[in-house]
């Protein structure tokens, strides 16, 4: 990694070269997840998932009448999200390699 971010930093490519230096710890760890991994891990579709489902269930509410309110109602939507994913399909199997 570090042989490429020097050859891309002779070729003229600095900013390439230091996006390198800077993601690499990075992209070491993602490395280190199995192959099958990989794809859920690099995008970030369950938090928007997560977000938009937040979205949805408040705009029904409208106005809340204090910020306890919004905050109940933001943790038994996370609560139900995570009970789907204990008892769901596994999003994940750690098993694999």
């Amino acid at each position: 990694m570090q042989d490429l971010a020097i050859e891309l930093e002779e070729r003229g490519y600095l900013k390439s070269a230091e996006t390198i230096d800077r993601f690499s710890y990075s992209i070491w760890n993602y490395k280190a997840f199995p192959k099958s991994h990989w794809r859920r891990i690099r995008t970030t579709n369950e938090l928007e998932r997560i977000n938009k489902e937040l979205k949805r269930r408040s705009r029904v509410v409208g106005a809340f009448p204090n910020d306890d309110s919004l905050l109940r109602l933001a943790v038994s939507i996370l609560m139900i999200i995570d009970k789907e994913w204990i008892t769901g399909r596994r999003y994940l199997r750690m098993d694999e390699e």
